[in-house]
């Protein structure tokens, strides 16, 4: 009788992990799928806001600068959902934009002593 129960207590067990583990996959796709649209979203709206040329050094600066391109793109938009942007950006705003961000910069100087 206690090897039965056992058992039952075992297949329990080996269930509820069977079912842990389906949640755990299936949130994970979820999260996914979540962060594709969002990145689907976030194409588009540069698309519209940028030109081809403007689009191009983005992705330029994206292949060096994966994290700085990202807070760049989400500026972008955020200047475009407040209405902030009159018309398209084109490659040389992008690259005064670029040279204004930099110069916000602080040096970083290091001296031997």
């Amino acid at each position: 009788m206690a090897t039965d129960e056992e058992e039952i207590e075992a297949l329990r067990r080996k269930r509820l992990q069977e079912l842990q583990q389906q949640q755990a996959t299936a949130e994970l796709i979820r999260q996914e799928q979540l962060r594709q649209q969002i990145e689907l979203q976030k194409r588009a709206i540069l698309r519209q806001i940028l030109t081809p040329d403007a689009r191009a050094r983005l992705t330029n600066i994206k292949m060096v600068k994966p994290e700085f391109a990202e807070q760049l793109e989400l500026q972008l938009i955020q200047l475009a959902q407040t209405g902030q942007l009159k018309s398209q950006i084109n490659d040389e705003q992008l690259k005064e934009l670029l040279r204004k961000i930099e110069g916000r910069k602080k040096e970083i100087k290091i001296r031997r002593v």
